[in-house]
């Protein structure tokens, strides 16, 4: 990469999208000001952006500070401007590091606000003290924050948002002592949604499996509130939450055994209550949630009532502990050829699972499972197994017969080309499109969760509530239709020399499959299959360019049952 001495980077960062005081473009504009006055129209109109909006100051895990800083090794400018010295980093360790690394890129930084320059000895000090204070400023600020949940723990109520399963958010007044009427939110209980809980831990504690309690949901039809079977996913998530446990004994000897922080006495584990957990999860942009330790947790007795027994609830917490060690991993290794391209005719994928024989050659028999039959143990789809290897092996000779004819061949391989070039630039159009539209959402609903704070008891709380649940849902919806379309450009992902690489492959395939490798092969497929779909009897083999309708005209005349060789 060309060094360039006479670019400036302006970097800009706030937590949460408000559009007025130090927003993204009035310290960028702030920056531009800065750089003419010190260095001219040329250099404030050349400047190099990079931006951070919604993403906290606590570290340097953001993706326009990452960007910049790979350019910045790459000595793509000389100097980088913030506005404000927090606008970096709120934290000591990260700030101090960058400073040096800076230094030794010999990279200048300047902070407008608080008037650093690391370009001088004096500067470069000022700005260490300067974060001493970003640091004390944001502990601080931690502090209100746990001081603030522990004045909620002491109340008991729901904070509002998306509830769990089993109870809906109501308000309810009170009246202060000197005359004025407050307002809060408390867990209601909805009956039939409450047994579906309680029927989800009867069955884990029956089964000591979440792949056996996710399947006999399925056989009940039991769905979640927006109407999809349950995952084991959202089991465990219901299985872990603490807000179903009833305050009894049981309950307060577990809290105060593991250390946890309790805002109730003994007195008020009744038998009758559930519980309400503040701080159990770290959430933080960009990265997975992490459940904190129970040491870390604020306990309150709620004001709704609890679900499940203390001792129960705190067994399936042991069993789920102990399964983690028999988690089972499925071999990332093997033959099959048709991952990803096989379905089944309920319309759920169909997945290899290997066996412990041995072809004659040596190599693994497998067999191609439905994903809806295994996790709804026969119960929403019963269609047959296919064996693996014959399935493949009918699958490359469709592909060798369509060779016979040149000119269909090359017809087909320009169809591919066609979803290349064309179909897969609109899916990834699309993906830009909705993972804009996903950080819109979460900008809105970030906003809308800082502003309960500010609403303290007001009854717009409630409406507040709503529209953040509504803007979950949207989101969930979003995420599926990104990973339907990712999933259809990621295994079709082949510039134009790869293409031709295998268009050359193709041309002597049946002379030269005997030599290909596995990923050779599954590559060659990919190429001409858009996708397979097993009927219990038949393989319907679908290539790019066709239709969903074409499926009964490319059939693989087959008899293979579970019991095929």
């Amino acid at each position: 990469m060309k060094k360039n001495d006479d670019r400036i980077a302006i970097y800009s960062r706030k937590s949460k999208f408000t559009g007025k005081g130090e927003s993204i473009g009035n310290q960028v504009e702030l920056c531009k000001d800065y750089i003419r006055t010190h260095y001219g129209d040329r250099a404030a109109e050349s400047s190099i952006i990079y931006e951070d909006e919604g993403f906290s100051g606590g570290n340097l895990n953001r993706p326009g500070f990452r960007k910049m800083m790979e350019a910045a090794k790459e000595r793509k400018f000389k100097m980088i401007i913030v506005y404000r010295l927090d606008r970096i980093s709120r934290n000591i360790s990260d700030f101090s590091g960058l400073i040096e690394e800076l230094s030794h890129l010999d990279i200048a930084f300047v902070s407008i606000k608080e008037q650093f320059d690391t370009g001088t000895p004096m500067g470069r000090a000022m700005m260490y003290i300067a974060s001493v204070f970003s640091q004390l400023e944001r502990e601080t600020i931690a502090e209100r924050i746990r001081d603030n949940m522990h004045e909620l723990a002491k109340t008991g109520r729901w904070l509002g948002g998306i509830t769990p399963t089993g109870y809906g958010s109501e308000s309810i007044k009170s009246v202060t002592v000197d005359g004025k009427t407050k307002k809060s939110c408390k867990l209601k209980l909805i009956p039939e949604e409450a047994e579906l809980v309680k029927t989800i831990y009867d069955l884990f504690m029956e089964s000591n499996s979440l792949t056996v309690t996710e399947a006999e949901l399925m056989k009940r039809r039991l769905v979640s509130k927006n109407g999809k079977y349950f995952t084991r996913f959202s089991i465990k998530a219901i299985l872990q939450n603490p807000v179903y446990m009833i305050a009894d004994q049981d309950a307060y000897d577990y809290f105060i055994k593991n250390d946890t922080e309790l805002f109730s006495g003994r007195e008020e584990f009744d038998g009758t209550h559930g519980i309400l957990a503040y701080n159990r999860t770290d959430q933080e942009k960009g990265r997975t949630t992490v459940y904190l330790p129970m040491k870390e947790w604020i306990v309150s007795v709620g004001q709704h009532p609890g679900l499940i027994p203390g001792r129960v609830w705190i067994g399936v917490q042991e069993i789920l502990e102990q399964n983690k060690s028999k988690s089972f991993r499925r071999p990332r290794n093997n033959e099959a050829l048709l991952t990803g391209l096989l379905y089944c005719g309920c319309g759920s994928r169909m997945y290899p699972k290997l066996s412990k024989r041995k072809t004659a050659e040596g190599k693994p028999i497998f067999t191609y499972v439905c994903k809806m039959k295994e996790r709804s143990q026969r119960s929403i789809c019963n269609g047959k197994n296919v064996n693996g290897n014959t399935m493949d092996m009918a699958v490359i000779e469709q592909i060798k017969m369509l060779e016979d004819d040149k000119s269909t061949f090359i017809a087909q391989l320009e169809q591919s080309r066609a979803f290349y070039s064309g179909d897969r630039t609109r899916y990834e159009e699309q993906i830009a499109s909705l993972k804009q539209e996903k950080a819109e959402s979460e900008k809105k609903i970030e906003a809308l969760v800082d502003s309960l704070t500010e609403l303290g008891d007001s009854s717009a709380r409630v409406h507040v509530a709503k529209r953040i649940e509504q803007l979950h849902q949207e989101q969930e919806a979003i995420e599926s239709r990104i990973q339907e379309l990712e999933g259809l450009t990621s295994r079709q992902a082949l510039s134009d020399t790869e293409f031709d690489v295998l268009r050359q492959m193709l041309s002597v395939f049946t002379d030269g499959i005997d030599e290909m490798s596995i990923e050779q092969k599954r590559a060659a497929v990919r190429t001409l299959v858009r996708k397979v779909v097993w009927d219990g009897e038949n393989a319907h083999v679908v290539l790019f360019g066709a239709s969903e309708e074409d499926i009964d005209e490319s059939v693989i005349k087959t008899h293979w049952g579970e019991d095929s060789k």
